[in-house]
């Protein structure tokens, strides 16, 4: 089977729902969306305090290029747009709505009929996906709109469809596949009449039998979409990683994109946005979550509307657990400490995780022992151990110049380091800080 070759780990899988079928989640009593829920600048808010609202109404306006709007999964009336402490621990803006209903722009299709007759150009489809609001859902929220328009001089031969799931614990994808293979199918051709291209390679790991065995079925009745196994290995959904592993090509250092080795990658999750949005015209306004952890009573995967508090989340899956020593949204490896569970379910919710406290706490950090572990790890081919010193040292320049802006934030540096550093946490502090050098260096020239 095909991986990629530069670094890697193997972390213990823990797909504890994966044999969990998908439930509705019910409506929330007040919903709440962070203007910022993607790459790029937040959205603008377009609708003032005492308005009412359906399910699919837009309350925010893209501000800018790259941007992406934001729809109500609610029907109710805006209580108040204010500010609301994100998984970062920073206060950002957001819209509050009081629940009443369940009403629906009567513009949408919610029913669960599978539509197959697509007449749309391709600027017309581009045009729905980016009114719908869709971002990329394996986790960077980069507008679909966005990446579906690839530069002009860069020559696109193949669609890859990130079905890999290879962070431990998350069953999402995995349960999309298995519920939902023909809405999946109908976005890839979508995505491929937007492109113009005729090959589309679905990748998926090997620990996921079921789905692969369905989608190679469901394959063997249409033309043009190949589903790739793929040998279990972290981080093998990393873009660079999977277009490796499917290709055989490897993506040059930024500023380079996957569409110079003439690539498109999009999540399995996104294809399915992308249906939905372009031929039952619904934006984006809920999405697949998967509640899990080793002691939660009732691991599953829930279909969630967007804005709804992660506290919800956790009743339904019989609250948390005593000893819970850290809440995560997202896996273990990429995913981010919440404050607390109030926090609301935004499009990049791909899980909720609760990790107990003996394996939450950290242990005593000890000198680098010069072991190089961290350099073999690195997917990317990065010095983990001198990026994060230049971080510790307040070395920008150090930092920028050994390619920082490189790393894909895996975890796998931190994973495997016997002296407990907390490398991650480092990097990404030089990553935001030569990020905004960077910013500001390009603002004057």
């Amino acid at each position: 089977m095909n991986t990629f070759t530069i670094g890697g780990v193997h972390p213990e899988p823990n797909k504890l729902t994966a044999d969990k079928k998908i439930e509705t989640l019910a409506l929330p009593k007040q919903a709440v969306f962070p203007l910022s829920q993607h790459i790029g600048a937040p959205a603008v808010p377009c609708v003032q305090k005492g308005d009412t609202v359906r399910v699919g109404t837009r309350i925010a306006e893209p501000g800018g290029f790259m941007s992406a709007s934001i729809h109500s999964s609610v029907s109710g009336k805006v209580a108040r747009i204010d500010t609301i402490v994100d998984a970062s621990g920073l206060r950002k803006p957001a819209i509050f709505i009081d629940v009443e209903g369940d009403e629906w722009e009567p513009s949408i299709d919610n029913s669960d009929k599978l539509v197959l007759q697509n007449n749309l150009s391709r600027e017309e489809i581009i045009d729905r996906i980016k009114n719908a609001g869709v971002v990329g859902l394996g986790g960077a929220c980069f507008p679909t709109h966005v990446k579906l328009s690839p530069p002009k001089d860069c020559v696109i031969d193949t669609l890859i469809i990130n079905a890999v799931e290879c962070e431990p614990y998350l069953t999402a994808d995995h349960r999309l596949m298995l519920e939902h293979p023909d809405e999946i199918i109908v976005g890839v051709k979508i995505i491929q009449k937007v492109l113009g291209i005729d090959r589309a390679v679905i990748g998926i790991e090997a620990n996921k039998p079921d789905a692969i065995e369905l989608m190679q079925s469901k394959m063997s009745m249409v033309s043009g979409i190949e589903v790739m196994p793929l040998k279990m290995k972290y981080p093998q959904g990393g873009e660079k990683q999977l277009i490796e592993a499917v290709t055989g090509r490897q993506v040059p250092p930024p500023p380079a994109l996957p569409a110079n080795v003439g690539c498109v990658v999009q999540n399995v999750g996104t294809v399915f946005a992308i249906y939905e949005a372009v031929l039952k015209n619904k934006p984006l306004i809920e999405r697949i979550v998967t509640v899990t952890g080793k002691n939660v009573k009732n691991p599953c995967n829930l279909k969630v509307r967007l804005g709804t508090p992660v506290s919800q989340l956790l009743e339904y899956a019989g609250g948390m657990p005593e000893d819970t020593g850290k809440l995560i949204s997202g896996g273990p490896m990429m995913g981010r400490p919440l404050m607390d569970d109030t926090a609301p379910v935004v499009k990049g919710t791909s899980g909720i995780l609760l990790i107990p406290e003996s394996d939450a706490a950290r242990r005593e950090e000890r000198n680098c022992i010069r072991c190089a572990k961290c350099v073999q790890a690195c997917p990317m081919g990065l010095e983990p151990y001198l990026l994060a010193t230049a971080s510790e040292q307040s070395d920008w320049e150090c930092a920028e110049e050994n390619w920082i802006m490189s790393c894909i934030e895996c975890g796998c540096c931190q994973s495997t380091c016997p002296s407990r550093r907390p490398l991650l946490d480092w990097v990404r502090l030089a990553k935001n800080r030569v990020g905004g050098i960077i910013r500001a260096r390009n603002a004057k020239n």
